[in-house]
């Protein structure tokens, strides 16, 4: 009987597109780094603080891959799980496009589908988990508009304001006025915004709100895998340095993100086609930036200049991966080739360098 979990293995793999599935079941390359990972996952639940890492290598050696090794390292340690690539759709130097991104791709554990409002649906308005999230709200984050968003949405029985309000919260934001309306509606009273949103500065309230969220939910934690973050290089000077700033959020969280770990992959030729082909730190001196932000700035641009980078296999892990491969073709077409493993590598030594070509060409 054939196997069809192998057979979308084996042509993912022959495709050369990376995958959960494959991700999952070839995971025993590079096991100091996952072992490390896994020890980093395990202390952002223990101690509840949050962090982040960049990780670097050349095309097609993996990086991918390892991200959605983390993925399935995530959801098998109770935690939310956010993968998103950057592009011109999702640019980093705008929190508010990368917000909306995110969340639709967003898992809550155990979850073969993104999203988790059908969890938030079931929290009534009196309930432990409301009143924690209300006082969170109101004076944990550096807005009040998520504040008098969320008690809306947990009061209101209208379905067309559920609806605005839900959609705000996964970033199609509604403006001032009609949040104040429906909150006058529901509780009789005014919202008085102390220190009013702006979407382009109070973007990382979102985040906080929805880490905070996760753990009441009883998630361990919420990671937050970003790939192809090389893109950041293409967009403008001033756009790149408020990406950098952004990062630094990520990488650097404020107290008010709990449990959060975040993973950035970058090409290995982003250090000396950008950040020094470009002058990227001459580039904060000039760019008469905020000192908070031209410092968070630097601190992105010193972890990406000393990422972990991904080591070439060794021949033992490409034989490894070989003759796993072997065993996926039986159970795929119920058919196991007779190939000397050996000759098999050596065979593919001229295919060039990519991890990835290599495997196709297996």
């Amino acid at each position: 009987m054939f196997d069809f979990e192998a057979r979308r293995v084996i042509e993912a793999l022959r495709a050369g597109i990376p995958s959960r599935a494959v991700s999952q079941y070839f995971s025993s390359a590079r096991q100091d780094m996952l072992s490390a990972l896994s020890r980093k996952l395990n202390e952002i639940h223990a101690n509840g603080i949050s962090g982040g890492m960049v990780v670097t290598g050349k095309y097609g050696e993996g990086k991918t891959h390892l991200l959605n090794t983390v993925f399935n390292m995530a959801q098998s340690a109770n935690m939310a799980v956010s993968f998103v690539s950057l592009s011109k759709e999702t640019p980093l130097d705008k929190l508010h496009l990368v917000y909306p991104k995110v969340l639709q791709n967003t898992y809550l554990p155990n979850r073969l589908q993104p999203g988790f409002f059908d969890a938030l649906a079931n929290i009534t308005p009196n309930s432990a988990i409301a009143e924690e999230m209300t006082a969170y709200t109101a004076t944990r984050l550096k807005s009040d508009k998520l504040f008098y968003l969320f008690r809306s949405y947990l009061r209101t029985d209208d379905p067309d304001e559920k609806h605005m309000l839900q959609a705000d919260l996964e970033g199609d934001f509604i403006n001032n006025a009609a949040l104040k309306r429906i909150y006058k509606r529901i509780f009789s009273d005014k919202c008085i915004f102390k220190n009013t949103f702006a979407k382009t500065k109070h973007m990382e309230d979102y985040f906080a709100m929805v880490s905070h969220l996760f753990r009441q939910l009883g998630c361990n934690g919420w990671v937050l895998l970003f790939d192809e973050t090389e893109l950041t290089g293409k967009l403008g000077k001033k756009a790149r340095l408020r990406a950098y700033r952004n990062m630094a959020s990520f990488l650097y969280p404020d107290e008010n993100v709990q449990s959060v770990f975040s993973m950035f992959a970058v090409t290995d030729s982003y250090v000396p086609e950008v950040i020094e082909g470009k002058n990227e730190y001459d580039n904060l001196a000039s760019a008469g930036l905020e000192p908070n932000d031209a410092e968070a700035a630097e601190k992105s641009l010193d972890a990406i200049e000393s990422a972990v980078h991904l080591k070439p296999l060794t021949k033992d892990e490409i034989s490894l991966i070989i003759e796993n491969l072997i065993d996926f073709y039986k159970r795929a077409y119920n058919w196991r080739p007779k190939i000397n493993v050996p000759e098999l590598c050596a065979g593919t030594d001229n295919k060039g360098y990519l991890l990835r070509t290599r495997i196709r060409a297996v």
